[in-house]
């Protein structure tokens, strides 16, 4: 990793053709210093090409973009760097590099994504969290989007799993999007896991990001999962993505009169595997027969005598915060602290404003 790399690597030139420059010329650093005349002769390049990558290395910073990506205590690693994961490196369009806080994921162990709708039922987030915790707690990597919905409470899961998780985003890897996530992005980090990009730090959200990032989801997984998807979907997307990869698919069957099912419903027709129990991925990644050793940490966190009062008067439905404070006889305060904390735990969400349910 260094400057003349991350000068390339930030060129908003596609990744085929930055990966043809570093190899004709063998190293970035000779990309950086090639004349504009030799620069021109390259068939692959087009006009837009040339200009963009002439008039990068006049407003480009070099020593000092390079500095601030060292303070944001970013690193990255391109396609020719050793430590590139090899499951992308197999992929037809693979990201010229990786932007990475924390870790990327350990390739001596499985990992499967889940995937689904971000308005999602009850029904979804109980599958959602149960298959992501029990695949965590077999060794298993969870690979998502840090989206709202299922992506964010499947990663939730693999955390109370005990096991890591890795969020590929649609943005820079220093923008948590959607902000209410930043709780999970920070957990994510300080449990060993990784935020991932293709896009360089700085940059912000956008529509088109997210179909494009959906290849990597399902480049760096085994197998991925659709947990709830309308029919015509951003998850249906990864799933297309899995298949031409050459991954299995596996979907949620649901209530054959909701429309977050039909997605699922869709794929499970085109012959996707029907997700009816974690124990079946296992099988598909031929742990079931190995002896795992569960890790010695209890299922559920203990919790305190406060938060044990607010967790009792929250169900499976939403309560609203008056409702809560009434039944456990503590102030509105008190129990908005609580149910905070508690949210941060992922033990209860957040519904919509004010109304919380157990997850």
């Amino acid at each position: 990793m260094d400057k003349y790399e991350y000068w390339l690597a930030a060129l908003p030139v596609a990744d085929r053709k930055k990966s043809l420059l570093h190899s004709y010329m063998k190293s970035a650093e000779e990309v950086y210093y090639i004349e504009e005349t030799t620069l021109r002769r390259f068939q692959f390049l087009n006009e837009k090409d040339c200009n963009t990558m002439i008039q990068a290395k006049k407003i480009w910073d070099l020593q000092g973009e390079y500095t601030s990506l060292i303070k944001k205590q970013i690193r990255f690693v391109t396609c020719q760097d050793p430590e590139y994961p090899k499951k992308l490196a197999d992929i037809p369009d693979k990201p010229y590099a990786l932007y990475i806080k924390g870790s990327l994921p350990d390739e001596q162990l499985f990992s499967v994504a889940i995937v689904g709708a971000r308005n999602c039922s009850r029904y979804g987030e109980k599958y959602a969290y149960e298959f992501a915790e029990f695949l965590s707690r077999h060794g298993v990597q969870v690979i998502s989007g840090l989206a709202r919905g299922i992506d964010g409470i499947s990663q939730r899961g693999a955390l109370v799993g005990q096991g890591k998780t890795f969020a590929v985003l649609g943005s820079g890897v220093d923008i948590c999007y959607p902000r209410e996530n930043i709780g999970l992005y920070g957990d994510i980090l300080e449990l060993g896991g990784g935020i991932l990009s293709e896009l360089p730090p700085g940059t912000v959200p956008r529509a088109y990001h997210f179909p494009k990032r959906n290849r990597i989801i399902s480049g760096l997984s085994d197998l991925v999962l659709v947990v709830e998807a309308r029919e015509k979907s951003g998850s249906l997307i990864t799933a297309d993505m899995a298949l031409e990869q050459g991954k299995d698919v596996y979907a949620l069957p649901g209530p054959v009169d909701s429309s977050l099912s039909q997605g699922c419903h869709q794929l499970i027709r085109q012959g996707a595997g029907i997700l009816t129990s974690p124990e079946i991925l296992l099988e598909e990644l031929g742990l079931s027969g190995r002896n795992i050793q569960e890790k010695n940490t209890e299922a559920k966190k203990m919790l305190e005598s406060l938060e044990n009062m607010v967790y009792s008067s929250v169900v499976l439905y939403p309560r609203n915060i008056g409702e809560i404070a009434d039944e456990s006889g503590l102030s509105v305060q008190k129990v908005l602290e609580t149910l905070v904390s508690l949210e941060i735990k992922g033990y209860i969400k957040e519904i919509s404003k004010n109304y919380y349910a157990r997850i």
